[in-house]
């Protein structure tokens, strides 16, 4: 969750670097057609002592007319305390073929700081696909963290 200036450039650096260095997929992802829109609508409730932990649900749409309810897992570890959630977050895929590659394991690292209502922003990579969150939503927090966004069908 980010709520002032510093901690949005500080949230971006993060990301920029993440993406840097994207990790290799263990198999090619298959790319049966032609590149689809994504979206993801979805709420999301966490928290953090050293260890952050999030659980949530949403909402896969595609341009093609495919639409799946997903489950959303994240965890990851850093210098971090705090708890939040987001109700009305949305993303979007890029490199999509078919829906089903919008599930797995996304790399994932962020630097927030928040009080009361904020915002939060990232960009996370699984191979090929990336997936950009947006969200409003209330909470306290504050550090920095690097972990896996796990994205499964309902």
């Amino acid at each position: 969750m980010i709520s002032n200036p510093v901690s949005l450039l500080a949230a971006s650096l993060v990301c920029a670097l993440a993406l840097s260095v994207t990790p290799t997929p263990a198999h090619a992802e298959e790319r049966s057609g032609p590149e689809i829109d994504c979206k993801l609508d979805y709420s999301i409730t966490g928290w953090s002592i050293i260890y952050k932990h999030s659980n949530g649900s949403g909402s896969v749409y595609c341009t093609n007319g495919q639409r799946m309810r997903v489950r959303i897992k994240a965890k990851g570890v850093g210098l971090t305390a705090g708890k939040w959630r987001i109700d009305d977050g949305n993303g979007r895929f890029s490199d999509v073929h078919d829906i089903s590659q919008v599930l797995g394991k996304y790399a994932h690292a962020e630097a927030h700081a928040g009080v009361g209502k904020s915002g939060s922003a990232q960009v996370l990579t699984k191979g090929n696909v990336s997936l950009a969150l947006a969200g409003h939503g209330e909470g306290v927090d504050l550090g920095v963290d690097v972990g896996q966004f796990v994205i499964s069908r309902r």
